[in-house]
């Protein structure tokens, strides 16, 4: 059996922007993101830590490292999905995220489950 199989964890992502939250002419822009993360792996495994790269479209770079996820550390069996929703504002109308989360299998292996950078962006606007 390959690490693969026993170790693999998949991510999706689903990004809203806030209007209520956010002051465009204070340059403050604020999304909500909510992760689906999917254990695809024969171990079970618990999400340890997280790390995350906010960028903005100025190329400013917020990098956040913590302990789990929304104060939980998540335990997922073999073909289980964790989903949970949390935000982050930025100081331009588009940015990006990216990074990854730090697991740990009942195996005592730890792995990393990579996020890939997805978009933060306000909808357009119909005129």
């Amino acid at each position: 059996m390959s690490h693969l199989d026993t170790h693999h964890v998949t991510v999706d992502v689903a990004t809203q922007y806030i209007s209520s939250q956010s002051s465009p002419e204070a340059n403050r822009y604020v999304f909500t993101y909510t992760i689906t993360i999917r254990n695809q792996g024969t171990a079970a495994a618990r999400l340890m830590n997280r790390h995350w790269l906010i960028t903005d479209a100025n190329g400013k770079t917020q990098e956040v490292r913590g302990e789990g996820v929304i104060g939980k550390q998540p335990y997922l069996p073999p073909g289980q999905a964790y989903e949970y929703t949390s935000g982050t504002a930025i100081e331009t109308p588009v940015g990006s995220m990216e990074g990854d989360y730090e697991m740990v299998a009942d195996d005592g292996v730890r792995f990393l489950a990579p996020v890939a950078a997805f978009s933060l962006s306000i909808p357009h606007m119909i005129h």
